[in-house]
């Protein structure tokens, strides 16, 4: 794609960046195939290519961004099913990324937009004022069709019940069994944590069984990937700087052979710290060490020889592959073949290149698409008649687990049980039944 960006702004790291990934797209249209919004709205500017138009004309011309660029690029899910599906490379995530910094610069948005999003900006990355919110909601459940659509959808998504914080959360080592063979460090995250901190013990658990040393360190939290993805750059970068100081530290005073993360849309963003960093240089470096030490859960346990005892007996399992992890990631087939080395019989989910809607924030942010895309998932799923669903990312286990019966748990839950640990409550209650 041609472009004519003024020398002025090419100077200007971020734009420099954006006018490079414009110029690769070649305006085939792959992407308009996998795009989910595109699936379900038909319209181009609902597409990758669609809005890369937009964006570019809304950069290139350095112009505060208009209502109709912020609808469709607002409708984005940042799946990132595009980049798979590119066959010219065009690093998409980053180009909206840029975007959504851009608009949230230039941009009013009417006034509730404006105290929702802030509100999730500054709630949902810290877990005490996020356990509160939620307590709230659930009080607030009764009325909320007096409330306006975006904040009645937000209050319907509190569980019903919360589960209590973790002691496996707060700052501490806990040694490997038997004999070391690594060191990790865990990032706990901030709404998972509140969420379902089962996920956390359960991951504890399972690698320290298999040889690792797990540390939780003070001072690491939310990653920013939420804040991020609503164009909030300042305070993104400071939750992330926060973060790559605790992990550099810790390197440095103990070692740490990885950074072990279990919530995949955390995953693909600290994956990312070396690029959102690339131009500080106090920070470059160490951002970058620490986006060359983060895998996903799957991939640490794929190289320590995983023992199942078991547990599993042929239990079928319908594997949801978060869009984080297969398309942010490249992470596929890991997974799959963990469970099935468990002893679990692990079904394909049909379309599972297909977002489920829950996307960060989105399912809260734009609800009616997020409810269509998560009933299309739910039916997908389904179909294949499993016994639980699993997945690597506590957005989709939300988002799905609201609408559908089937128990859901994350696959670190269901490798913890099939090697020794307990049976997943979402399993131990339906048994119950």
């Amino acid at each position: 794609m041609q472009t004519s960006f003024a020398p002025a702004l090419l100077e200007r790291p971020d734009f420099a960046s954006s006018e490079k990934i414009v110029r690769k797209c070649v305006h085939c249209g792959f992407c308009t195939s996998t795009c989910p919004t595109f699936l379900l709205l038909g319209e181009e500017n609902d597409s990758p290519r669609g809005r890369i138009y937009l964006i570019k004309d809304m950069l290139e011309n350095d112009r505060p961004a208009d209502a109709e660029t912020v609808k469709h690029v607002d409708r984005c899910l940042s799946c990132l099913s595009c980049m798979t599906t590119c066959p010219s490379g065009v690093n998409y995530m980053h180009l909206v990324d840029h975007a959504r910094a851009h608009i949230e610069k230039t941009y009013t948005r009417p006034p509730m937009d404006r105290l929702l999003r802030k509100m999730l900006a500054v709630v949902l990355p810290r877990p005490a004022l996020f356990r509160l919110a939620l307590q709230g909601a659930k009080l607030a459940k009764p009325f909320r069709a007096a409330f306006p659509k975006k904040l009645a959808a937000m209050v319907a998504m509190a569980p019903a019940v919360l589960p209590k914080a973790s002691p496996s959360d707060r700052p501490n080592v806990y040694p490997a069994e038997g004999v070391r063979r690594m060191r990790v460090a865990l990032l706990t995250g901030c709404a998972q944590k509140v969420l379902d901190p089962a996920i956390n013990e359960a991951t504890i658990r399972v690698l320290t069984r298999h040889g690792a040393e797990v540390v939780v360190i003070a001072g690491v939290g939310c990653c920013g990937a939420l804040p991020h993805h609503m164009g909030y750059e300042s305070e993104a970068h400071g939750l992330a700087a926060g973060n790559i100081n605790a992990f550099v530290a810790e390197r440095d005073a103990h070692g740490l052979d990885h950074i072990v993360i279990n919530t995949s849309g955390c995953g693909t963003t600290v994956k990312d710290y070396g690029f959102m960093f690339r131009n500080d240089a106090l920070l470059a470096a160490a951002a970058a060490a620490v986006s060359g030490l983060a895998k996903d859960v799957s991939e640490v346990l794929a190289t320590l020889d995983v023992a199942p005892r078991g547990a599993a007996k042929g239990l079928k399992v319908a594997y949801h592959s978060a869009c984080s992890l297969q398309h942010g990631q490249k992470v596929t087939q890991t997974p799959m073949i963990l469970l099935g080395q468990a002893g679990f019989e692990v079904v394909p989910v049909p379309e599972g290149h297909i977002c489920c809607g829950s996307a960060g924030t989105y399912n809260l942010l734009q609800p009616e698409i997020a409810g269509q895309l998560r009933d299309r998932k739910v039916a997908n799923i389904e179909k294949t008649r499993p016994d639980v669903i699993a997945a690597g990312n506590i957005g989709c286990i939300v988002q799905i687990g609201s609408g559908t019966g089937l128990p859901i748990v994350h696959t670190v839950q269901l490798i913890d049980w099939a090697t020794g640990g307990p049976m997943p409550a979402a399993l131990s209650q339906r048994n119950a039944i």
